[in-house]
């Protein structure tokens, strides 16, 4: 598809899944294409974030695909996101878009998103970006037979409002970009990668992503959301914390508790808590611009993104006190949408003892 040399498979798909057909393959595969022969009230997009060596250049590429109810207004898509508050929204024919079904690899007009790099060719619109980039190994969320990545057992639930996915917590980035004519190079720079699928983004969320700390090697992604269950809803949180390798995981699923949150003004604070560690986050410094969000498919909705926040992580083990992070994460990716004030209810408080 691309000129880009191809990547080694850095994904977590286990090699057994690689001999099963694609319609099975890619659950669990988060990164590869999802929505195979649907045309209806479907969305997908990439959130693919780099920053260069110097920080900068910040810079998210968000390529995806839309689809409405009726299926009349399809098309592919780009959406640039730099820091400071600019997003652009580039629309491309949906016969634009054609994707890999072994590896992820994804075509949105001249533009190509795949785990070795990305090529861009974007001059319209008010917007240049023109040049490559290459990525080094991904650090994927692991995936197995049971739990087949970030979402955990809920990933084999079907007609889930939308779907998650995290594909690199952190990976290197090199190359370069000439950006509005200024030319400007990534080597030594850092990426991250992950994606969404569904009909549409919750009414409420919160998420936040960096792997710019003092310290090389460690990413923290949090996210809250209130999710539709079985006409009902429920308040689920995912939390990640990679440090040196080493994977702290914080889920709905996996019996952790939300122990704290609060939002306001584009900035967030939440406590995570297992029975072994304890995450406090809070990120705040956004300066959020408008990008186009999923409603039933058709991108007519709004998530207010920054990609310049800062992310004060935590975290400490129980069982002795140990802070095994502290730091202050910057370039952190940073949507709060709550306006509704409704990941609140979320808060687990300990029954009253009698």
């Amino acid at each position: 598809m691309s000129g880009l040399v191809r990547a080694p498979v850095t994904t977590a798909a286990p090699r057994w899944a690689n001999i099963v057909p694609y319609p099975l393959r890619r659950v669990w595969a988060p990164e590869l294409y999802q929505g195979g022969a649907r045309t209806k009230d479907y969305f997908e997009g990439w959130y693919i974030k780099c920053v260069d060596g110097a920080e900068e250049h910040p810079l998210a590429f968000i390529p995806g695909v839309s689809h409405d109810a009726a299926g009349g207004t399809s098309h592919s898509f780009v959406q640039v996101v730099k820091a400071g508050g600019e997003t652009t929204y580039l629309e491309y024919p949906l016969e634009a878009f054609a994707y890999d079904r072994q590896r992820f690899e994804v075509r949105v007009g001249p533009n190509v998103f795949s785990a070795a790099g990305v090529e861009l060719d974007i001059d319209r619109d008010g917007i240049e970006v023109r040049g490559a980039l290459h990525f080094g190994p991904w650090r994927p969320w692991p995936v197995t037979l049971a739990v087949p990545g970030i979402m955990g057992p809920f990933r084999f639930v079907p007609r889930m409002e939308c779907y998650h996915g995290v594909c690199s917590l952190d990976h290197s980035v090199g190359g370069t970009l000439t950006v509005d004519g200024v030319r400007a190079s990534f080597d030594g720079g850092r990426g991250y990668v992950e994606k969404d699928w569904g009909r549409s983004f919750p009414s409420s969320w919160v998420w936040a992503q960096s792997n710019h700390f003092d310290r090389p090697g460690i990413s923290v992604s949090v996210s809250v959301a209130k999710i539709p269950w079985m006409g009902s809803s429920f308040v689920g949180f995912i939390a990640g914390v990679l440090i040196d390798g080493t994977l702290y995981r914080f889920t709905t699923y996996t019996g952790a508790k939300l122990t704290a949150f609060a939002s306001w003004e584009c900035c967030a604070r939440m406590t995570y808590a297992d029975k072994d560690f304890r995450l406090d986050v809070e990120v705040d410094g956004a300066v959020p611009s408008a990008l186009k969000a999923p409603r039933h498919g058709r991108m007519v909705a709004r998530a207010d993104e920054s990609l310049g926040a800062t992310m004060r992580a935590t975290l400490t083990r129980l069982s002795d006190g140990e802070v095994l992070l502290d730091d202050c994460g910057l370039f952190a990716g940073v949507e709060v949408m709550d306006q509704l004030g409704e990941l609140e209810k979320g808060v687990w408080r300990p029954k009253a003892s009698r």
